[in-house]
């Protein structure tokens, strides 16, 4: 492969997408076998493919997924700013100032809102961190929609009356689904810290060169 075609350049993100869509696709094949099944134990009318879609388990079981994820990346890169990890990769130095501290200055090649300056900069400075906030807070927004939805649809076939939203987001069941994901994914995140204090893998920028000692960063 040439390192000068758009594949080489782009491979990483290219095989991560791939990646994500086919487990994106597996979920939602398997997702609505086990929801008709479920639907036909009770005797309820089955769902098409094309109903499943806009079903609330489908909309749950996504966004619940990416809700997390994205807090997760949020909350690294924030946290990675002023804390610190003696002999991580994935921190800053315990004492040097580094290259993502220092103030950005206009080149001709630089971004525009460095260019611009003011507000715009400003506003660009912490860009990462905001695309993350507010890809959290819309997958929070369609994870409680999506619960609420398949929560009153189970009340429905029950035969009771549906939990309006303000009442349903106090529910146990909703903070549950969001909390065991939102552990999992610290949890990823401390043993990366972690594990890349003493251990490697050559090549790889999460990784420390091979040969540096344990406890420098």
């Amino acid at each position: 492969m040439s390192k000068k075609s758009f594949i080489y350049r782009n491979s990483l993100s290219i095989v991560l997408i791939i990646l994500m869509l086919s487990c994106w696709a597996g979920q939602f094949f398997t997702g609505w076998k086990t929801e008709n099944k479920e639907l036909a134990e009770e005797g309820q009318a089955l769902l098409s493919l094309g109903e499943y879609i806009h079903s609330g388990h489908f909309i749950q079981a996504t966004f619940e997924n990416w809700e997390s994820e994205f807090l997760q990346m949020m909350l690294y890169i924030l946290l990675t700013v002023s804390l610190r990890q003696k002999g991580s990769s994935e921190s800053k130095s315990l004492e040097e100032k580094e290259d993502v501290d220092r103030e950005p200055v206009p080149h001709a090649n630089a971004p525009w809102p460095v260019k611009k300056g003011g507000i715009w900069l400003a506003l660009y400075k912490h860009s990462l961190s905001i695309a993350f906030a507010i890809l959290f807070i819309i997958s929070f927004a369609f994870h409680f929609y999506g619960s609420l939805k398949d929560f009153n649809t189970e009340q429905i076939s029950k035969h009771e009356l549906p939990v309006p939203a303000i009442k349903y987001i106090g529910e146990s069941r909703f903070w549950f689904e969001s909390l065991q994901n939102w552990q999992s994914e610290f949890l990823a995140v401390f043993s990366l810290v972690i594990l890349s204090i003493w251990l490697r893998e050559k090549g790889s920028p999460e990784s420390k060169p091979v040969d540096t000692p344990h406890d420098e960063n």
